[in-house]
């Protein structure tokens, strides 16, 4: 068993500038724990592969393909592959998400 909290989990150094940290990375699919301070957002980009992304606290706005839609906790988010997507964290408390992909992209993510 391999039983991991986001905090033991170091970040890893990105693009986007942002608190990312892989918590699971198999060759079959990849799980990845983001922070969004206050104000902070993802660049623009699109990945090789579709994304679902599962909103764990705070409220954010996610942008897909040039439409904009504000989501809180709970809530399930599927961005198609190599559409443009980011999220916006355009509230004053800390907004967190699981991005999930798979299968593993074998293609990095082109920003935009």
């Amino acid at each position: 068993m391999d039983v991991r909290s986001v905090g033991a989990v170091p970040t890893e150094k990105n693009p986007h500038g942002v608190d990312a940290r892989k918590l699971y990375d198999t060759k079959d699919a990849v799980i990845v724990h983001i922070t969004l301070r206050p104000g902070e957002a993802l660049k623009l980009h699109a990945t090789p592969v579709d994304v679902a992304f599962y909103v764990l606290e705070g409220c954010g706005v996610v942008e897909i393909g040039g439409e904009r839609q504000e989501c809180g906790p709970d809530t399930l988010v599927e961005s198609p592959a190599r559409i443009p997507h980011r999220w916006t964290n355009e509230s004053d408390v800390l907004f967190r998400v699981l991005v999930i992909k798979v299968p593993r992209p074998t293609e990095s993510t082109r920003l935009l």
